[in-house]
């Protein structure tokens, strides 16, 4: 009995990291968003973030994110190069440089958002049938399992 208990949470796990996977790989698929430049997952999001963040600069956007500044920095100027993006002077601080979309950013920005909008369909039709008691079970456990996975990493692992 203990010997089949373990064999579905074997399987559970193996299945849950097969989606994360796959998961995983849709976001890193280099993707044009109705635009004629390729974009990367980094790049992508560095637009969603300056969309939504309006008349951010390098290092808001920096700190916001967690990253370096050069990090911002170097996926700025390739989403500039891209013509995505535009640096404007910011009219409260001449010294500072507001990064705002282009028209090509919008566009990407809104086809971004219109494929996490299908891809929230998927989900929504997988729970589909599913009682409320058992997406709330879904929702506590993915929750549980996000700390846990937090605190794990953290643990120091250098001996493994």
């Amino acid at each position: 009995m203990m010997n089949m208990k373990f064999k579905n949470r074997t399987k559970i796990s193996y299945t849950f990291l097969r989606v994360v996977t796959k998961i995983s790989e849709f976001e890193r698929k280099i993707r044009y968003y109705g635009t004629d430049q390729p974009l990367y997952e980094a790049e992508i999001h560095m637009i969603k973030s300056i969309k939504e963040n309006e008349g951010i600069h390098v290092t808001g956007l920096a700190d916001m994110l967690g990253v370096t500044k050069g990090a911002v920095s170097q996926i700025i100027m390739k989403l500039e190069h891209k013509g995505m993006v535009v640096k404007d002077t910011d009219p409260s601080n001449l010294s500072r440089l507001v990064l705002r979309l282009t028209p090509k950013g919008e566009t990407a920005y809104l086809h971004h958002e219109k494929l996490h909008l299908e891809f929230d369909g998927l989900f929504n039709a997988a729970l589909e049938n599913a009682t409320e008691e058992k997406k709330m079970f879904l929702k506590d456990f993915l929750n549980s399992l996000d700390g846990k996975i937090d605190a794990f990493e953290k643990e120091d692992r250098t001996d493994l």
